[in-house]
């Protein structure tokens, strides 16, 4: 090109195509023509898809909390790997007899690379869309590559329904383990209390208010009892001293009572006491016991000491009971830091329970939710057909890449020739190229006129 800041025209655009024109036909035809060679002579791959609907659970989650909650893309990508595992693939190539060709030089491993090559999963990426997803197979025979699409969709359907199920049952049997262990130290725990308080019985907090009322009790009838006993004991000196001023031979009749006539000690008070400076009232002292008075003040004074003796064992019973009450009573807070320690120990173990008891019962329902299949689910609602056209090549789309591009390297042939170019084709390339004004130019001459 001899002016390449020269501005063109439509007009010169037209001219240069005009004469580049094999330029611009030769790549546009041959990039056609390898095009449409591929097209016919390309292997035909066709495609099959299956769209499977996700279900939510048929019972409301008010009433039934499923234990499956990860989300439907985390489930996919755990079931794609259970379904394209090894193992499933060797079975479906097997079954089906996929790949005879490639299968010739190749392993198995590799045959099941390039069947998951050939599989795709595909959920759609608008939130407001979700609730789907396609399960789409690629290979060379449209009757098989449907039957494999419907057959995945199947494979997944149950892989589903099976890692519910047995995550369901897994966590039933989870809960059940820790809910008899729960259970176990609970019942350890109202075994502990209750022989806290069998063995501290009188000393727990809650029967302090109690033990002070009785200690109280206790310490009234403790004192209406010693007052009693001092009144008894000062009527038994009072009856000992009327006794004392009665005639000396009583102590000789008390030694009758209890010895014979011919006892040292009878004989003894005889002559002490039947002398005559002690018989000056003249009592007869064998028959001292007969006088009503001395019997009357006998019965009080053993009346008396019975009531004294009675008082005293009641005393003695009131002062040990007063004894044991302010024992209990002192013993009270530290029986009561041990009680608090100990219930919220089991208060903790009870509750801790009670949550694994509720998560227990939950947890069965949501495995005869699973078991009963009314849990979320996958279902086919638009299965796979057989595909009437090939999904690879895509012909129309091929040719029309193919068209654009060989327009595309024509003009860049074009293009390209025409920067080569040094020839002068009007006044201006002329001035610019020489430095010289040009004067006059000749038209050009057609055929025609010559």
């Amino acid at each position: 090109m001899i002016n390449p800041e020269k501005k063109y025209t439509l007009q010169e655009y037209i001219e240069i195509l005009n004469r580049r024109m094999w330029y611009l036909i030769i790549p546009f035809l041959l990039i056609a023509f390898i095009a449409s060679v591929y097209s016919i002579a390309a292997d035909k791959r066709y495609k099959a898809s299956t769209l499977v609907l996700v279900t939510p659970q048929r019972v409301p989650e008010a009433f039934v909390q499923a234990t499956v909650t990860s989300k439907v893309e985390e489930r996919l990508q755990s079931i794609s790997q259970e379904v394209m595992s090894r193992t499933r693939l060797e079975q479906i190539i097997a079954e089906y007899k996929l790949y005879e060709k490639e299968s010739r030089g190749r392993s198995k491993e590799e045959l099941v690379d390039l069947m998951r090559s050939n599989i795709n999963v595909e959920l759609p990426t608008k939130k407001d869309e979700k609730g789907y997803f396609t399960i789409s197979f690629t290979g060379d025979n449209p009757q098989v590559v449907t039957t494999i699409a419907n057959r995945l969709a199947s494979l997944f359907i149950e892989e589903n329904l099976r890692i519910r199920e047995q995550q369901a049952v897994g966590t039933t049997e989870f809960l059940s383990i820790e809910l008899k262990a729960a259970k176990k130290k609970l019942d350890e725990m109202e075994t502990a209390v209750t022989a806290y308080k069998t063995k501290h019985m009188g000393e727990l907090p809650e029967q302090r208010e109690a033990n002070i009322k009785i200690l109280e009790q206790l310490q009234n009838q403790n004192l209406k009892v010693s007052e009693s006993l001092r009144a008894a004991q000062d009527r038994k000196l009072v009856i000992q001293k009327q006794l004392m001023e009665m005639p000396a031979a009583v102590e000789l009749e008390d030694l009758r009572a209890k010895y014979t006539e011919n006892h040292p000690d009878v004989i003894a008070a005889k002559k002490k006491y039947t002398g005559p400076e002690n018989n000056k009232s003249g009592y007869d002292t064998r028959n001292v016991r007969k006088d009503p008075r001395y019997r009357e003040l006998r019965s009080q004074l053993d009346l008396t000491d019975l009531e004294i003796r009675r008082l005293a064992r009641e005393s003695a019973n009131l002062s040990g009971q007063v004894e044991t009450y302010l024992s209990r009573i002192e013993k009270s807070p530290a029986r009561e830091q041990d009680m608090a320690a100990l219930m919220r120990e089991y208060n903790s173990t009870k509750q801790n329970y009670e949550t694994l008891l509720k998560k227990s019962q939950e947890a069965l329902q949501a495995e005869n939710l699973e078991k009963r299949q009314k849990g979320e689910q996958f279902r086919v609602i638009d299965p796979a057909r057989v595909p009437e056209k090939p999904f690879s090549p895509d012909i129309p789309k091929t040719m029309l890449i193919s068209l654009l591009a060989g327009l595309g390297a024509g003009l860049a042939a074009v293009f390209l020739r025409e920067q080569m170019d040094r020839s002068f084709y009007d006044a201006t390339d002329v001035e610019i190229t020489l430095g010289l004004k040009v004067l006059a130019t000749i038209p050009k001459i057609e055929d025609e006129i010559a």
